[in-house]
């Protein structure tokens, strides 16, 4: 059996079961925006894309850990 996960990535379910996209779309989203600070990028899908804050947090994080680690070679931000 696997162990639950853990962090922001154990809002995706919910996040895309609410708000009717996938989280790589989200992802792109962030990474293809102008903004480029934690918080800048929350209020933006909050008040832009109508999410809550947890998930707009938890999406942010993800995506600028997964950027800081290179986890998104070859998706630079613009």
């Amino acid at each position: 059996m696997s162990e639950p996960v853990k962090g922001p990535a154990s809002y995706f379910p919910s996040i895309e079961k609410k708000y009717g996209r996938p989280v790589a779309q989200w992802k792109d989203l962030i990474r293809s925006s102008p903004l480029s600070k934690h918080m800048e990028l929350v209020s933006w899908l909050k008040t832009e894309h109508g999410l809550g804050h947890g998930h707009a947090n938890a999406l942010v994080a993800h995506t600028l850990v997964a950027h800081t680690l290179g986890e998104d070679a070859g998706r630079a931000r613009a």
